[in-house]
């Protein structure tokens, strides 16, 4: 079963498998941005039609992925509001409900999807095959570059289906970066930092998979990834996770406490010199490109000004042109929270905010235990990193393998709780019975 043609077993799984290993295919066509949103609603009947039947593979959903649900809910009905609220008309409202199937609904859906029957193994196997494919094209990319061939090779008449841009549906060789003036590489993705993302995201499914083949290009494939992109998020998400994993695998044992209290006393010596340090370091690393520090610091605080001025509750309904200021960037559009309060006002930030924090509650006690549960516990801490830095919403079509990870960790979760309760109440039954055995003994005896 370790081949990649045997990987995939039942139908939900090759629809998954081929989904994410033809990622290179369907970029070249067009079709990245419209195959997540099908995807996503076609495995959502597959398991309303599953519920509905009642199979031997019907499994319960866990409750954070309602909290999800519902979450998602309500970023809808904010939308409704907003669009209410402003006047904009009954044909801007259809657009962004559309948009908001397209977007925000996929973090339920594909959650929802993790019910069905899709092994986390078979996601492993195609983030890895993706990794290899990257590992093989790259050369062809930075020979583009290196003749000069035009940065954009062209643009997918599914452009004209409807999109947030352009750039979701061209084809990209290179790009030249505007501050440093360095080539940058965003492959199947729409900006760079987003290849970045979605590298953090390959490179954690790497580390799962078994097969030592695969999981060599995975590694190598998803680091070239974060490399390409130039992305300061991406490179300290990384870190972060490999801190987290290496924690995560140890802090059960006694020498890690140990290590603890020199630990400790050395922080608290040298804790001030860290302290400027780290200081020091940050702002190296904004100055490194301070034009795009200063648009996302000037567009975060557009978004919150006029979120607190002009619509705290609902929201203004639609994103808006930024000013000269910004480039005229999306306001809110480098920020998950501050775009979530400009669009969809308080409700749409604490739908999200509640989101995280059901799904952190269930997975936190089970990271010990649960091999499953720390995968999604990194990938969900990893979302949550990336929304001070990119749209969640716009970006939902590239990460949901994620989703689905972190859908089987709930459910993994779930499934653990009940067969612990399952123990709790069969052990009394045991001990009567234990008990009921030997006063028939003693009275046999008598």
């Amino acid at each position: 079963m370790d081949t990649q043609t045997h990987i995939a077993q039942t139908a939900d799984e090759r629809l998954i498998f081929r989904a994410i290993t033809l990622t290179f295919p369907v970029w070249f066509v067009g079709g990245l941005y419209l195959l997540a949103p099908v995807l996503g609603w076609i495995l959502l009947l597959r398991l309303m039609q599953r519920k509905l039947a009642r199979t031997r593979h019907d499994t319960p959903i866990a409750w954070p992925v309602y909290a999800w649900a519902i979450a998602m809910l309500l970023m809808l009905l904010a939308l409704i509001v907003g669009h209410l609220t402003m006047e904009l008309g009954l044909a801007k409202l259809i657009k962004s409900s559309i948009g908001w199937a397209k977007g925000w609904a996929l973090l339920a859906l594909f959650m929802f999807a993790a019910n069905l029957s899709i092994r986390s193994e078979v996601i492993f196997r195609a983030a890895c095959i993706v990794c290899k494919q990257t590992v093989l094209l790259l050369p062809l990319f930075v020979l583009a570059w290196l003749v000069r061939l035009p940065q954009t090779l062209w643009v997918s008449p599914t452009e004209l289906i409807g999109g947030p841009g352009p750039e979701f549906f061209s084809v990209s060789l290179y790009e030249i970066d505007p501050g440093s003036g360095n080539p940058r590489w965003r492959l199947f993705t729409p900006w760079a930092p987003a290849l970045g993302m979605m590298g953090n995201l390959y490179f954690l499914c790497a580390l799962e998979e078994k097969d030592p083949g695969y999981r060599r290009w995975g590694i190598v494939g998803s680091i070239l990834m974060m490399l390409l992109s130039q992305s300061r998020l991406a490179i300290l998400c990384a870190l972060v996770m490999l801190a987290l994993r290496l924690f995560l695998a140890s802090f059960r044992h006694p020498w890690v406490y140990l290590l603890l209290a020199p630990t400790s006393l050395l922080g608290g010596c040298v804790g001030g010199y860290l302290l400027e340090r780290v200081s020091a370091t940050v702002q190296a690393v904004k100055s490194a490109r301070a034009d795009s520090t200063r648009v996302r610091e000037a567009l975060g605080n557009i978004a919150v000004e006029r979120w607190w001025n002009e619509a705290i509750v609902w929201g203004h309904g639609i994103v808006e042109r930024g000013p000269h200021m910004v480039e005229y960037m999306p306001i809110g559009s480098h920020h998950t929270w501050y775009g979530l309060l400009f669009v969809k006002g308080l409700i749409g930030a604490l739908a999200l905010g509640s989101a995280f924090i059901c799904s952190f509650i269930q997975l936190a006690p089970h990271i010990n235990r649960l091999p499953s549960a720390r995968l999604g516990f990194s990938l969900l801490l990893m979302l949550l990193m990336y929304t001070f830095g990119e749209n969640l919403e716009i970006l939902s079509y590239l990460f949901w393998p994620a989703l689905i990870l972190i859908g089987k960790a709930h459910q993994d979760c779930r499934k653990a709780v009940l067969q612990k309760a399952g123990c709790k109440m069969q052990s009394p039954r045991k001990n009567n019975t234990a008990k009921n055995l030997n006063n028939m003994k003693n009275n046999k005896k008598s």
